[in-house]
């Protein structure tokens, strides 16, 4: 039983004497399967904690890719630069590689360049096309551990996503519009700001299926590829009011909701009730004002701590928990917005 560890310390930890467990690493006649195991056990343990001695006060050099607007990126960043605090004497230092609008293929040369490079791992907020995911293939055969985040790459081997569960979003902006109108008829607005991204696709879905199941009598007009710009988005809901004289209530998944809100205003329409995503300063704004009347909030934190620890399980080999974890989606109104944002 290979080991490099002082019996005494074993024994410590498998809660057994030193003279059996000097009989269990030696093979000897007359132990039983049990304390075998307990022995294995404690070995495994001593295993972890080594590891995790061994990553206190490592450097890691990360790489944040991400297409998306200006108010989102500055919040990711805030995110990183906090959370990474919280993992001291480890240090993580973030590269931060943002666009507002990225070609695949742009995003393809990045992380080529970045795997040839080096770095010790990456953040990806991509559209979900066959050539990143081909580009995340490329990174995790060479080593280099790749978390998504906020929106998946299923069919990409990625190390970890860490994010909220999209569909289970949706599903609870059907409920908040469905029961606001009470089975009378209605027409929601559905902006995505692209649909070539999977967790923005997962919400959308998840809202289609719940207001056909439970609210048949509400109607969706949906509108996309404004990419969360206002606008781009403006114009896109200015020419969906005009067509559709029923619209009167929002479901902004893509967000760039002042320009949604504006193009409202110009068309003299009222909005019933308007379902944002993400506590960004814009959007608290909006909801301390009464403009929207529901965020839906995940933790993006706790997202950036999920990403720390994949990354150092991946690079230390260090057995971590919960990576799988999805986010809690919380529903945030004016009265219950979180202390620390207030």
């Amino acid at each position: 039983m290979a080991h490099e560890f002082l019996v005494k310390d074993i024994a410590f930890q498998a809660g057994l004497s030193a003279a059996t467990v000097d009989r269990v690493l030696n093979e000897r006649p007359g132990v039983r399967k049990q304390t075998e195991l307990r022995v294995r056990a404690a070995i495994r343990e001593l295993e972890k904690q080594q590891a995790g001695v061994e990553i206190q006060g490592r450097k890691f050099g990360i790489d944040i890719v991400m297409e998306a607007p200006d108010r989102f990126t500055d919040t990711v960043r805030d995110a990183f630069e906090s959370e990474s605090l919280t993992f001291l004497p480890t240090i993580f230092r973030s590269r931060f590689h943002f666009a507002e609008m990225m070609r695949p293929g742009d995003i393809v040369q990045l992380l080529d360049r970045i795997r040839l490079r080096g770095t010790d791992g990456v953040v990806l907020k991509a559209p979900d096309v066959a050539e990143i995911s081909a580009a995340v293939a490329r990174l995790e055969q060479s080593g280099i551990p790749v978390v998504t985040l906020v929106t998946d790459l299923p069919n990409a081997p990625r190390t970890a996503y860490a994010g909220a569960d999209n569909r289970a979003a949706g599903e609870t902006a059907a409920y908040l519009i469905g029961e606001r109108f009470s089975g009378l008829p209605a027409t929601v607005l559905a902006t995505l700001s692209s649909s070539r991204f999977r967790g923005e696709e997962e919400r959308e879905i998840g809202f289609r299926r719940t207001l056909r199941d439970r609210y048949p009598s509400i109607g969706i007009v949906e509108i996309s590829e404004g990419l969360g710009r206002d606008d781009a988005t403006g114009a896109l809901v200015t020419a969906a009011l005009s067509a559709h004289a029923g619209i009167n209530a929002v479901y902004s998944i893509g967000g760039g909701n002042r320009a949604v809100l504006s193009a409202f205003a110009q068309a003299n329409r009222t909005c019933a009730v308007f379902v944002a995503h993400d506590l960004d300063s814009g959007n608290l704004d909006l909801l301390r004002s009464g403009k929207i009347h529901f965020v839906l909030h995940h933790d993006l934190k706790a997202d950036v701590r999920t990403v720390f620890r994949a990354i150092i399980g991946r690079r230390s080999a260090v057995t971590t928990s919960g990576i799988a974890r999805l986010s809690a989606v919380e529903v945030i109104t004016p009265y219950n917005i979180p202390l620390s944002l207030r």
